[in-house]
């Protein structure tokens, strides 16, 4: 007769079983509520994307009839502006200069950690998967903080973004219907072939004037070195007006040509 102890499973077999079974529900059910997710918001930004194009579009159009050209955007956040260039013929043509609603804490100094309410300076660039037309800031676009200028001095921060309203703790918000010209606009150049839309934020228009109020600033010029590296970037485009391609160098600096 068989030895009926051979069919028994031990305890702790039952227990590695179901602890198995029910990761694999969970798992699963995850996944089920990310994906309802995932379209929820496709849904909703493609509808809210449909809506604004509708009704902005032909007045955008007859304003900027380059709409769809190469877009190049400066940040400046002492005058709380932001400004969208249009690609010409010799170089980019400012088009538009709008005004920034709010930049999370409203100090000049660049972003360092997640939660410290500062908004990015640098040199950014945003492409088509930045993109956020479902943003619960209505209309947005990530700048693609940290870059690797940032990862290389150890900052930390996510989801910084150019988006609507006028909340901010540490993004550049516009208002709703700025971001609808600026989203549309840049948008547009990526959908005609602009691989990638330059975004370069500084903190103030870095004039040799300004520079030397910042050196002389107490609360300013800790981040002088930093600054005169970002006035770099800011001169060449001053001189050519065509955004320069920047790298980051083996010794942690922007670097321009």
């Amino acid at each position: 007769m068989p030895d009926i102890r051979q069919f028994v499973i031990s305890p702790k077999i039952q227990i590695a079983f179901l602890v198995v079974a029910w990761s694999s529900v969970l798992i699963g059910w995850q996944f089920r509520v990310s994906l309802m997710k995932t379209v929820s918001a496709q849904v909703v930004g493609g509808s809210r994307l449909a809506e604004v194009r509708e009704r902005a579009e032909p007045r955008l159009e007859r304003e900027l009839p380059r709409k769809g050209a190469p877009v190049f955007i400066r940040i400046f956040k002492e005058s709380k502006e932001l400004e969208v260039w249009l690609e010409a013929e010799g170089g980019y043509v400012l088009a538009k200069t709008y005004p920034i609603a709010n930049y999370g804490s409203g100090t000049l100094a660049p972003k360092l950690a997640e939660g410290d309410g500062q908004a990015p300076t640098g040199f950014y660039t945003v492409s088509k998967a930045q993109l956020k037309p479902d943003s619960d800031y209505h209309l947005a676009f990530n700048l693609g903080f940290p870059n690797a200028y940032d990862t290389a001095k150890k900052r930390t921060g996510s989801f910084l973004m150019v988006h609507g309203i006028t909340v901010s703790i540490g993004c550049y918000a516009m208002t709703d219907s700025l971001i609808e010209e600026i989203y549309l606009l840049v948008d547009a150049a990526l959908t005609k072939g602009q691989k990638a839309v330059p975004v370069h934020a500084f903190p103030f228009r870095m004039t040799a004037e300004r520079m030397q109020k910042a050196a002389a600033a107490e609360d300013e010029k800790a981040w002088l070195a930093e600054w005169e590296n970002l006035k770099e970037g800011y001169d060449l485009f001053e001189r050519t007006r065509v955004p320069s391609e920047v790298r980051v160098g083996l010794d942690g600096r922007y670097s321009f040509r």
